[in-house]
């Protein structure tokens, strides 16, 4: 396959796969912890009552964008041909500017919106880059 073609692919497939998962930890996270009387669908009434939750209810928020943005570039990592962890690093690039703009739209406790900003996106983008870089190469070995 075509190296850019695949690069390509990698971006696109790391992107929508990252946001599979971090769309199933946050619809998983409203079904376990449903927030009472607030309908999740409802973006201005969940604006509302975010600075005013408990910190168990932004557990799989964190999870979410955390392990989202961790899939998502292990998998353009993985899939990318050179420069594995910049395309994982720009994947993580793209959760960040998704989860700022969702921290401004939907602003909860700061020290949330902090966490999530400085551990969930570039970190987690960084690990997956080196976990899929890694399996990468011992899968070229076989």
């Amino acid at each position: 396959m075509n190296s850019v073609v695949r690069n390509i692919l990698a971006v696109v497939i790391g992107w929508f796969g990252g946001s599979a998962i971090n769309m199933a930890l946050v619809n998983l996270g409203h079904s376990i912890l449903p927030i009472p009387g607030v309908d999740p669908t409802d973006m201005q009434a969940l604006g509302e009552v975010l600075p005013t939750l408990d910190f168990k209810y932004f557990v799989f928020p964190f999870l979410a964008h955390a392990l989202g943005t961790l899939t998502g570039a292990f998998i353009a990592s993985w899939i990318a041909t050179k420069h594995k962890m910049k395309f994982a690093i720009g994947i993580g690039i793209l959760f960040l500017i998704g989860g700022v703009i969702v921290n401004y739209m939907l602003p909860g406790p700061t020290c949330f919106a902090i966490t999530d900003i400085l551990l969930a996106y570039l970190p987690m983008a960084w690990l997956g880059g080196k976990i899929g870089s890694k399996l990468s190469t011992r899968q070229k070995m076989m």
